[in-house]
This record gives C-alpha cells, structure tokens and sequence, in this order.
C-alpha cells in the first residue's frame, strides 16, 4: 500500500506541473470552491495515509536515508504545490524546484522500500 501511494504522489508531482503549464498557457483560471478545494482536500487525505504508513515502515525497517522529517516536508511541499499548481501567477521556478525536492523523497522512499524486499 506504502509503494503504490508513493508511487501515485510521486505522478502527483508529474500531473501538477502538467497542469500548471496548461493553465498558464490557455490563461485558465479554476474556481477554487468546484475545481481546486475538492481536488486538495482528496490529495490532503492521501498524504495524511501515506504519513501514516510511511512513519510505520521508518519505525519497523529504518532505512538509511529516509526519515519522518523527509516525509513531513514532502508532504508539506506537496500539499502546497498541488494548490498552487492551478493557479498561474505562481512561481514557475519555485513550483518546480518544490516538486523535484517532493519527486526526490519519493523517489528515496521507493529506493529503501525497494533494498528492504531485496533483503528479505
């Protein structure tokens, strides 16, 4: 369940940069209340999960490189950018560096889950 969520936050940070380049580029504007707040509030309760099961495997398997304050501020970072992802007065270059840091621990979270299989 942990490596598929990952896996889905992770298309996550794929999907927002795709749609902030869309927006931007027809000059869309969402309504916050029918597009945006529904779209967040889903992804709010993903991360909350992925939190969750990612603070377990930490505790249970305690991979090298990856720790709760990793995890914390990806979440973080992604709950931001997902928000400000359809909206196109945002930064481009702080949207993006957000969401390569947030692909990174995604990436680092998938790595160690990986390694834990191999050593089994």
């Amino acid at each position: 369940m942990l490596q598929q969520i990952t896996t889905q936050l992770y298309e996550e940070c794929d999907n927002s940069w795709t749609r902030f380049m869309q927006f931007r580029e027809q000059q869309y504007e969402p309504d916050f209340f029918d597009e945006v707040r529904p779209y967040a509030n889903q992804i709010h309760e993903l991360l909350n999960e992925w939190q969750q099961l990612a603070e377990q495997f930490i505790v249970e398997y305690h991979p090298k490189y990856v720790h709760m304050v990793q995890i914390n501020n990806a979440a973080e970072q992604i709950e931001q950018f997902v928000v400000q992802s359809f909206y196109i007065k945002t930064s481009k270059k702080r949207l993006y560096q957000s969401i390569q840091a947030a692909k990174y621990t995604c990436e680092t979270l998938l790595s160690a889950m990986r390694e834990v299989v191999d050593e089994s």
